[in-house]
């Protein structure tokens, strides 16, 4: 689970003007971080299928969310893989 001050941090990190906190960037920033917390949890508790569930829907949607900015603009999609670390 992310803290508040957290996700103001992931969200500064990649918003793309002042007001920003839906673009696809910070959509799947927050996802990423989400989704490294609970891959952690699952390495300790591998009979956890409910929160497994949970880890591969994200997984999913962050998927989803990089082909569309991929298909919109390459250029911001590959600066944010290079950003986040995130393998394709």
């Amino acid at each position: 689970m992310l803290r508040k001050d957290q996700k103001t941090a992931i969200i500064d990190a990649n918003r793309t003007h002042e007001n920003d906190t839906g673009s696809p960037e910070v959509q799947i920033a927050i996802l990423t971080e989400r989704i490294n917390v609970l891959t952690e949890h699952m390495r300790r508790n591998p009979q956890d299928k409910h929160s497994n569930r949970g880890l591969l829907k994200m997984v999913g949607k962050r998927r989803s969310l990089l082909d569309y900015l991929q298909r919109k603009d390459i250029e911001r999609y590959r600066a944010l893989i290079a950003k986040l670390g995130i393998r394709k």
